[in-house]
């Protein structure tokens, strides 16, 4: 291959660039992103960024002595994909011609409906998102969060941290209830309640008031929510819509092999865009965390080199992490399909609990609340059973 193109310019597509230096690709190598900022962490920004404890140059996620020999794209927009010709449309009306192609465009946080132009309403996915939500709630008052996710609650988290008057809405009677299960879900984000957060489940949002700016959000039961910020946080969904009539295969992302080869021969995909085959439960998963991102381009780029001579091994059980309300909550595995959630070590009522998730006798998945060192060991266990 003379040229690969890696299109985005997040923590996967960098590792993707990293791993293809590392694995002895020595041609023309062009990275393109649509934000114009170099690649950096996401995770500080809902935590340590928002609340005004880490500075921007600490996000960066290249070192200062790195040297990938890349040509940068940044600020560039990919808008389309030629399969004939295996070239980049770039919003701009330049193209990148590639004899490879790493699909690393992430997602896009959802929003709400009826927000547009309304100041003082936020979602936050990148940095530009951060630095804006930071400016507003460095001004204290009514926070609103609409969703009671990880980013929900962190957020959350951080504001009443900064002495804001804080109500998280979630439309789902538990928080949390998809990835860590009902129970499991019910104990982490009780956490609200610990620290006088208000927490409302099961009720919908109808939407929001206010002229120029928004003063309340509107619930589907008839109540009122004064605000003078709200974040929603209730989702993302994956930057594929570029690739529509490119002959990549779409499916809740860019549907991959277990190795992240796509249906064109020569274009893998990686990162929160990507659904890759999970040959342990026989479908397909998407998996946004911080760690398949980092860890999967390997794999994938692996395949890219050798065309998919390379048999794809068993990805790693994905792993996450959130910290909230001083609380280090882990999680590793799936806890979709369990039968059983039992607890290991400490206790749920003083969120200093290490639970296991297991479906007929046999772990599946694991979480830790304050727990990192029997959590780790877990993690361990884990990884070699399914591997």
């Amino acid at each position: 291959m003379r040229t690969v193109a890696v299109v985005g310019a997040s923590l996967a597509g960098l590792s993707a660039a990293r791993s293809l230096r590392k694995q002895g690709y020595d041609g023309r190598l062009v990275v393109i992103g649509d934000e114009l900022h170099r690649p950096y962490d996401r995770p500080p920004l809902s935590k340590e960024f928002l609340a005004g404890t880490l500075g921007e140059t600490e996000l960066a996620l290249e070192t200062d002595d790195e040297d990938l020999r890349a040509e940068w794209l940044l600020g560039s927009r990919a808008v389309g994909l030629d399969r004939t010709e295996r070239t980049v449309r770039l919003a701009d009306g330049n193209e990148v011609r590639a004899d490879g192609v790493v699909l690393a465009t992430g997602a896009a946080a959802r929003t709400l409906p009826g927000s547009e132009g309304l100041s003082g309403v936020h979602t936050l996915r990148t940095l530009d998102d951060a630095r804006a939500l930071r400016h507003e709630l460095a001004r204290g008052g009514r926070l609103v969060v609409i969703g009671g996710g990880f980013i929900g609650a962190e957020v959350a988290s951080t504001a009443y941290a900064l002495g804001l008057d804080v109500t998280v809405v979630e439309v789902a009677p538990t928080p949390l209830a998809g990835p860590l299960g009902e129970t499991m879900g019910a104990v982490v984000s009780a956490l609200h309640a610990d620290h006088g957060v208000r927490l409302l489940c099961g009720v919908g949002v109808k939407g929001l008031s206010g002229e120029t700016r928004v003063d309340a959000v509107l619930l589907e039961d008839g109540r009122s929510l004064p605000a003078d910020i709200v974040v929603v946080g209730v989702g993302a969904s994956p930057c594929v819509q570029w690739l529509d009539g490119s002959g990549v295969e779409l499916d809740n992302g860019v549907k991959c092999g277990a190795d992240g080869r796509t249906s064109l021969a020569g274009v893998v995909a990686v990162g929160d865009c990507a659904n890759w085959y999970d040959p342990r439960a026989g479908f397909h998963r998407r998996v946004e965390h911080w760690t398949g991102a980092r860890e999967r381009p390997d794999a994938a780029v692996a395949a890219l080199l050798a065309g998919g001579a390379v048999a794809p091994g068993v990805p790693r059980p994905p792993y996450f992490w959130s910290d909230q309300y001083g609380v280090k909550i882990q999680f590793v595995g799936h806890a979709a399909g369990a039968d059983s959630v039992t607890v290991e070590a400490g206790a749920t009522d003083d969120r200093d609990v290490l639970a296991v998730y297991r479906r007929a006798g046999d772990p599946v998945a694991v979480l830790g609340m304050n727990q990192p060192r029997l959590f780790t060991r877990w993690r361990k266990q884990l990884a070699a059973a399914t591997s």
